[in-house]
């Protein structure tokens, strides 16, 4: 009988976890209009200082000159990285453009803080990279 009760415990503490791990996976890949305003575009042009090269979005963030001067701290996140594998792009693309001034276009965070999607990213060599299919208008 004890056996049995163990049982069913394990039982329940496994089906909590995968409850718990399957909603945290729905909550990382979000719909961009549940965070970003579509109807927002920006252009941001500044030093691009990190990326990070990982599902289930790329996340690149770069500094910006802000109002009066100020450095703003920007992020965007964008495709995941098989997108950019699918169309021939890898990580070493971004990578060779650390350090220097980029200009992304994209969609701002509703609660306007520095955050944003990436739609469109021009490297310093002159290549502009246009991220179709990207968001979901929905």
């Amino acid at each position: 009988m004890r056996a049995l009760t163990a049982l069913r415990g394990t039982i329940t503490v496994a089906a909590g976890a995968v409850l718990l791990l399957s909603a945290v996976a729905v909550w990382a890949h979000h719909s961009p209009s549940a965070i970003f305003d579509m109807a927002k575009r920006i252009s941001v042009t500044g030093t691009l200082t990190k990326i990070d090269w990982i599902n289930p979005h790329i996340v690149i963030a770069m500094e910006a000159k802000g109002d009066g001067g100020k450095i703003d701290h920007w992020t965007f996140e964008s495709n995941p990285p098989s997108w950019y594998r699918s169309v021939g792009l890898a990580r070493a693309d971004f990578a060779k453009a650390m350090g220097q001034t980029v200009t992304v276009e994209g969609v701002r965070a509703k609660d306007g803080t520095f955050y944003g999607y990436m739609q469109k990213i021009k490297l310093p060599d002159g290549t502009s990279l246009e991220l179709v299919n990207t968001v979901d208008p929905k």
